[in-house]
């Protein structure tokens, strides 16, 4: 069976978008795959986090994995900093990436252009390298990612050829970044040139946010003059991430979004369809989420997820090593 992982950084609340892009799908790939999700907390640590904050964030979206449908006996649950062989890998493989190739990641662009060049720490510079790390520790066939992360996949399979082929061995698996067909960028309610992302309490709608909460927030979205309904991101892109937000969650694709809604002419019974289509959903989800912060099923399913992520990881690891001419004593 093939293998499948992913997993989301725990920097922020999550939204509608993580949902909808990641969270929603990741059941979909247990029962066709090996399927591994953890939670990417070294990855918080590249730009400073309150450390009560990112524990109750890891605790949360763990238990919004399980919300979402996954199952700890189909799927390994676990967190990143409970399996030391990410790092260690990182500290073997940040040898086989170049300085360019780090610098060109549009995300670390995006990052540092806020920052002081100054109080650009190396971790945020150097991150795609465990992003790496954790793909090939798992010999990931397969990755679900945003568009936004597609770039980071295709520096993992850069590296995967350049180790291989260096040690003319296969020692990694060439992983393939897939998105979903609908939802992949939901952008934002308030600012649909952008994405949704964790920053905006007007324009992002928020996992836990309350249900009046989520239905003013599409209600006050920002559309445009005009009164058609229809996909256009460049000319309509409020219109377009409302239609992309109902075709998501309703499971068809743009064209037959558009089609229910070709003879609407009212943007404020268009938003009202999709409040009711976001909420028949996400109600039922945080109801779940709740059931499961509040007993211990958490901790089981990360000692179970540490166990079998582990044992893989390790094994890859000590493979590795071998390869680069580490001394291994058994």
């Amino acid at each position: 069976m093939k293998r499948s992982l992913s997993g989301i950084k725990p920097t922020g609340n999550l939204t509608l978008g993580n949902y909808i892009g990641a969270l929603r799908n990741f059941k979909n790939y247990q029962d066709d795959y090996e399927n591994f999700i953890f939670v990417a907390d070294l990855h918080a640590l590249t730009l400073p986090i309150d450390p009560t904050f990112l524990r109750s964030n890891t605790k949360d979206i763990v238990a919004f994995y399980l919300a979402a449908g996954l199952d700890k006996d189909k799927t390994t649950i676990f967190l990143q900093s409970d399996v030391s062989a990410h790092s260690e890998l990182n500290s073997i493989l940040i040898n086989y990436l170049y300085m360019g190739e780090l610098s060109r990641m549009t995300q670390f662009k995006d990052k540092s252009s806020k920052l002081n060049h100054e109080a650009i720490g190396v971790g945020l510079f150097a991150y795609p390298v465990l992003m790496c790390c954790d793909i090939l520790l798992y010999n990931a066939d397969v990755v679900p990612v945003g568009e936004d992360q597609k770039q980071h996949v295709e520096l993992a399979r850069d590296l995967v050829h350049r180790f291989n082929t260096r040690y003319n061995k296969e020692i990694f698996v060439m992983p393939e970044a897939i998105s979903p067909k609908v939802g992949a960028r939901i952008m934002s309610l308030s600012d649909p040139t952008r994405k949704m992302s964790k920053s905006d309490p007007r324009g992002d709608i928020f996992l836990k946010d309350e249900p009046n909460i989520i239905r003013k927030k599409i209600m006050s979205a920002v559309t445009d003059t005009d009164t058609d309904i229809y996909y256009d991101p460049e000319h309509k892109p409020g219109i377009s991430n409302l239609l992309q937000i109902y075709s998501a969650l309703s499971d068809i694709d743009i064209k037959e979004a558009e089609m229910r809604f070709k003879d609407m002419h009212q943007y404020g019974e268009f938003k009202k369809i999709v409040a009711e289509t976001v909420l028949k959903e996400i109600v039922p989800f945080q109801e779940r989420y709740k059931s499961f912060l509040n007993n211990e099923t958490i901790n089981d399913v990360l000692n179970t997820g540490k166990y079998r992520a582990s044992k893989i990881a390790n094994k890859t690891l000590t493979k590795v090593k071998k390869t680069v001419g580490l001394y291994v004593h058994e």
